[in-house]
């Protein structure tokens, strides 16, 4: 059997259900094989940067890995932005990526780069296969190491020469990951840890999420009875109106949230990923730390544990809740919780069109299974402040790479991974631009979702950041299309709006459409 044809049976092995990319020379063989599979189905983009991203977010939803192809070189260096995002975010991704045949990679070659020194510093594993028989060991080993905690990237090179080689190789069986649960005598440890302290605080992070923990979470802050505050990447995993629900933290300015760890005793701190923010900047007073999550704790001196639980979070978590917690119901001083609430604008209190306002309109009028996907700048701020989604995994932000241009393509990848769901794109003009071709993707698919242009002919965070610092801003406006007329150069509907009652009007219209709508808000 041809190389490229057990590739395709590894790979429906695996679960595979679509593959984002463009093909080149170096994968038409790896094309051909995908032509004849009845269960994968090829998503042909436009940029190799759209698939990495749509792969991106299809991970994070599916719960299984997601899939991109490229070809050598330029098509290669293209993927490497949404590969280093997944691998920031631990989102789970598998690439494969076409390679010059063995016999170029010698001399100076066209189009040839060394993909896997490439590549090496932004995955968790990258490999050429050198011996075609080797192909399903590798890619078994790649779905089992992107999905093993923490997920991230995975590449796989296949050189060109090896495409059609004549194999016996069958696929290896897919055998569940081993879980993981810490012993009984560290979690009586951890709790003679909280027993011992009076002001705990719960810092939740994007680890609750991956591991399918929040109703163990909610169980164990019922429980403790102490106040929780979440990164940006885990939104969602305490209702808005929950007592102990402090909102988000791990802002670079007018962090409310801060004051009230400062105030606290100790922390217990849940699948946090330092990635997000450093405990440097909300742990300055070395409190000691209780760590939870499905790996060791990353020494830091700023993160000094005193306990530490390492495994499954959900089964952690529930062995802590059979302990019988002692409650250690407190609140931080000087009504803060309130103080997050109107610093954070979490209700709307006027009728001006602002990006706050929108989202409160976007809260209000979405359903309760409704994914939003936050492009990266200003919004994004707004969003992690504001926007407060009514279950876990269902607001998507970048927060390790932070890499604008996901938004759009990220939206293919969740509406794919989740059909029958509200899909709702916000971003910044900038963002926007810099992979709106693949309007044309999702058009081609029969997808629907809204997409939100917030439009104000500049990269915002850079200019309040940059006027600040200088007392004025340099090189970070430009001029934009007209968006409604792109839109309809795509197919697709677009609206232009400059009051917010009309936002609103169109946003419900745009929720009971079948059809991609473009909404262009001047902010």
């Amino acid at each position: 059997m041809k190389v490229t044809d057990v590739l395709v049976q590894c790979l429906e092995n695996e679960g595979v259900e679509y593959i984002f990319g463009i093909v080149g020379k170096e994968t038409l063989d790896f094309a051909e094989s995908l032509s004849k599979s009845e269960q994968i189905e090829f998503v042909n983009v436009r940029h190799e940067q759209g698939a990495a991203f749509m792969a991106d977010v299809y991970g994070r939803l599916s719960n299984k890995p997601g899939v991109c192809t490229s070809t050598l070189g330029p098509g290669a260096a293209n993927l490497i932005t949404g590969i280093a995002s997944a691998q920031l975010d631990h989102s789970p991704v598998v690439a494969i990526i076409g390679q010059a045949g063995l016999n170029r990679q010698h001399p100076e070659s066209h189009q040839f780069v060394d993909i896997v020194k490439l590549f090496k510093p932004v995955t968790k594993w990258c490999t050429q296969i050198l011996e075609s028989q080797f192909l399903p060991t590798a890619i078994r080993k790649a779905f089992r190491t992107a999905k093993l905690e923490k997920p991230g990237s995975i590449v796989v090179t296949l050189p060109e020469n090896l495409a059609a080689q004549m194999i016996p190789n069958l696929p290896l069986s897919v055998a569940p990951i081993p879980e993981i649960i810490p012993d009984m005598d560290s979690v009586k440890s951890a709790v003679r840890l909280i027993e011992n302290h009076l002001k705990p605080f719960v810092i939740v992070g994007n680890g609750v999420i991956r591991q399918d923990a929040g109703d163990a979470l909610l169980s164990f802050i019922e429980a403790l009875d102490a106040p929780v505050t979440h990164s940006f990447m885990a939104k969602g995993v305490l209702p808005k109106d929950h007592p102990q629900q402090y909102f988000t933290f791990g802002f670079n300015e007018q962090d409310e949230v801060l004051a009230g760890l400062e105030e606290a005793d100790s922390l217990i701190v849940i699948g946090f990923d330092f990635v997000e923010k450093l405990p440097k900047e909300w742990n300055p007073k070395k409190l000691p730390v209780i760590h939870i999550d499905t790996v060791p704790a990353e020494i830091n001196e700023y993160y000094p544990v005193q306990a530490e639980l390492v495994g499954n979070i959900k089964k952690t978590l529930e062995m802590l809740v059979q302990q019988k917690l002692p409650h250690k119901t407190w609140a931080p001083s000087g009504g803060l919780q309130e103080k997050i609430k109107m610093a954070y604008k979490t209700e709307q209190t006027d009728s001006n069109l602002t990006i706050e306002n929108i989202l409160h309109i976007v809260e209000k009028c979405s359903n309760e299974n409704a994914i939003v996907i936050s492009d990266v700048g200003a919004h994004k701020v707004a969003i992690a402040r504001t926007y407060q989604p009514k279950k876990p995994n269902r607001t998507i932000i970048s927060n390790g790479l932070a890499s604008m241009g996901i938004a759009i393509p990220g939206s293919i990848g969740a509406k794919l991974a989740c059909p029958s769901d509200q899909v709702i794109c916000i971003t910044g003009d900038g963002g926007a631009l810099m992979n709106i071709s693949e309007i044309e993707t999702a058009k081609r698919l029969g997808l629907s979702f809204i997409i939100i242009v917030l439009n104000d002919s500049m990269l915002k965070l850079e200019v309040q950041i940059m006027n600040k610092m200088f007392g004025e801003n340099y090189g970070l406006t430009f001029g934009n299309p007209d968006f409604v007329q792109l839109a309809d150069s795509f197919g697709i509907k677009g609206f232009r709006v400059e009051t917010l009652s009309y936002f609103e009007k169109v946003f419900k219209e745009a929720l009971a459409s079948e059809e991609i709508v473009l909404i262009d808000v001047s902010i």
